[in-house]
């Protein structure tokens, strides 16, 4: 089978802060409709190589090319438009605005802003319904739990209409059966609605049960990439990363 095309090329990145070398000269290429797991100690550049990405940090070196489109530097809002969504570690809604308020204010801000609430309502209902949380729509965004909160960033990053998808730890906090859930729930936007996925991620039951490649950061810079049986046995991970083996 051939391979698909890329949707993202990142090129020799290289992001400082100070004295700090938080990616040096990293290169990764993601192909359409693939499930990419980020991986990699705390401190190792993933969270940065997401902010680099989604252009709320410029490189000092390097390019970042999205459908073969230069967006290096780009604003935020310019890459959300053109397709690139993301998830934070830690969920902020707008605790005194509804769940479907939440979701509606993103989708009229996304790829296919729209002026009508209608439409976004729309929008926002059919993600909610898709996460599971259509019966929680008109609550109060505070009043939810951790589960709960992880899954409306994740219909509000949905509902800007993303081909390329970042989840930032969206499983970090849950118990084994939630954990699942969304990771289940994760591995079908790829598989039926056709998204790009990179997904970093601690929590290595999860990452590696539904990655098709995965890719190591180690203080900044790329430490292995492959298949994730192959990366669960990789001496270099598990001295700097796992710790041992691991079953995949």
């Amino acid at each position: 089978m051939a391979k698909l095309p890329s949707i993202l090329k990142i090129k020799g990145i290289t992001k400082k802060f100070g004295g700090l070398v938080a990616l040096n000269k990293v290169s990764l290429e993601v192909r359409r409709h693939e499930l990419l797991g980020l991986i990699g100690p705390n401190g190792s550049g993933k969270t940065t190589l997401f902010n680099v990405i989604t252009g709320y940090y410029k490189p000092e070196e390097g390019r970042i090319y999205y459908k073969e489109q230069d967006i290096t530097g780009l604003r935020p809002h310019k890459i959300v438009k053109m397709g690139v969504a993301r998830t934070f570690q830690i969920p902020k809604p707008f605790g005194r605005l509804t769940v479907l308020e939440n979701v509606m204010s993103a989708a009229m801000y996304g790829r296919e802003a729209t002026a009508s609430k209608g439409k976004a309502k729309s929008l926002a209902m059919e993600w909610l319904k898709y996460v599971g949380l259509d019966k929680k729509a008109d609550i109060e965004a505070k009043t939810l739990n951790i589960v709960e909160r992880k899954l409306m960033e994740l219909a509000r990053a949905l509902s800007t209409g993303p081909d390329l998808l970042l989840l930032d730890e969206l499983v970090a906090g849950l118990n084994t059966s939630e954990m699942m859930n969304v990771v289940e729930l994760v591995r079908r936007l790829v598989d039926e609605k056709g998204l790009t996925i990179i997904m970093v991620e601690h929590v290595m039951k999860a990452v590696m049960s539904i990655s098709d490649r995965v890719f190591v950061l180690h203080r900044g810079e790329k430490l292995a990439e492959g298949k994730p049986e192959e990366i669960a046995k990789d001496p270099k991970v598990i001295e700097a990363y796992l710790g041992e083996p691991i079953k995949v």
